[in-house]
């Protein structure tokens, strides 16, 4: 009786071990990686952002007409805070899938951890920066790895290098502490 028991115990030991590694990995909603932004990916269409954001808040906004052609930006609400900014590939078409996305909420890491409270040092030591951009108020730091752009307000420049627009900015005038305004990833 105690082998039976013996092995009857090993069997549901065994099985436990079994059940626990093949239960699907539930996919962490604030994970970006280089074709997806928790649930959202870069196939996601316009039209299931219900499901795929189902307790969010979605706030659809028209800036222009049809004929305009201007990006009609979709904002995610999470928990009441404006955390993402979702542009379409086509206006105003549902089945339109989504080409890029404004990161504005610290919750939201890469694989490295790099969130809206990172600094450009984090930036430099995790991810080969493929190009900087020089923009009127704000550089905009390329990782073609991760298919995202980091946008720093100059601000956080040294003094020399904020007004001339002209300027080739590499990446060791940057200062390390430099603060990430908001970052993008473009589909």
């Amino acid at each position: 009786m105690k082998t039976h028991l013996k092995y009857f115990s090993a069997l549901i030991i065994v099985t436990l071990c079994i059940q626990s590694c093949t239960k699907e990995k539930k996919q962490d909603p604030f994970q970006i990686g280089k074709q997806h932004i928790g649930l959202l990916s870069d196939s996601t269409m316009v039209k299931d952002l219900d499901i795929v954001f189902s307790k969010d808040s979605i706030v659809t906004s028209i800036k222009g007409d049809e004929f305009a052609g201007d990006d009609n930006d979709i904002e995610i609400y999470i928990e009441g805070k404006k955390s993402l900014i979702l542009t379409p590939s086509q206006t105003l078409d549902s089945t339109a899938v989504i080409s890029s996305v404004q990161i504005l909420n610290e919750n939201f890491k890469t694989d490295k951890n790099i969130s809206t409270l990172s600094t450009f040092k984090d930036i430099k030591d995790n991810y080969k920066i493929s190009s900087i951009n020089n923009l009127i108020s704000s550089i905009v730091v390329s990782v073609n790895e991760i298919n995202a752009s980091f946008t720093i307000d100059k601000k956080e420049l040294p003094a020399n290098l904020r007004f001339d627009m002209t300027l080739n900015i590499e990446a060791v005038q940057i200062p390390d502490n430099a603060k990430i305004k908001y970052f993008m990833l473009h589909w």
